[in-house]
């Protein structure tokens, strides 16, 4: 418990730290913890030290930590990553945001399955990694007006992850990417696309994604190292 606490510390302090430099305030961002490595006795210790927004990437992992939290209403759940389509009615219906939505036919199967309006952030390959997912920039305005025939689908923002060996350079120059098309996007004022936010931001570059724009930063490794 005691590491956890030093490690919340330090990331708030840095969090704060690139707020000052970039002229923001810290409540202006949402630090998400990814627990997607750890127990559910680990995650409870995080719990405990009042953070509220937690994220998975696997669907029997997500649903029993859920189930284990279930009275906790003040929680909040974000799963990342790949989701198959065939897993899409086990967990939809029991997430806040979905931040890797990158296909029709994964929105169609959202459509599909879910009894209520879900956040969901579209997956950006910025960097056009072939190792990762999410669709190209150039196709983004398109994707969405095409998620305009999907009632249960609200695009709340855009997500990408950039390379782990990016230099500091580039790490500026994909954010960055992302805001702008963030901007453009809000710029066509779809009501079902309000876009207002951007998750961007692991732990060895969420100080850079935090000075160019970051609203939700997802942090695993500086938590539990």
């Amino acid at each position: 418990m005691k590491n956890l606490e030093t490690n919340l510390s330090r990331i708030s302090k840095s969090i704060a730290q690139s707020c000052e430099r970039s002229q923001r305030k810290p409540d202006e961002l949402t630090l998400i913890c990814v627990s997607k490595s750890v127990d559910i006795n680990t995650t409870e210790k995080v719990v405990q030290l009042g953070l509220k927004h937690f994220a998975e990437n696997r669907v029997e992992q997500f649903l029993e930590k859920k189930s284990y939290f279930d009275s906790n209403d003040d929680l909040v759940w974000h799963f990342i990553g790949n989701l198959q389509r065939r897993k899409v009615k086990h967990v939809i219906n029991e997430l806040d945001y979905f931040h890797a939505l990158d296909s029709l036919k994964l929105a169609e199967e959202i459509q599909k399955r879910a009894n209520h309006k879900i956040k969901c952030f579209i997956q950006v390959n910025v960097s056009g990694e072939t190792s990762k997912q999410g669709i190209k920039p150039t196709e983004v305005i398109s994707f969405i007006r095409d998620l305009s025939a999907f009632d249960s689908i609200e695009v709340v923002g855009l997500m990408t992850m950039a390379p782990y060996q990016a230099t500091e350079l580039q790490l500026h120059h994909y954010f960055s990417e992302l805001r702008f098309l963030q901007a453009s996007v809000r710029q066509l004022s779809l009501t079902y696309a309000p876009c207002t936010e951007l998750s961007m931001g692991m732990t060895n570059d969420f100080p850079i994604a935090i000075e160019e724009g970051s609203t939700f930063i997802r942090i695993g490794t500086a938590f539990f190292s």
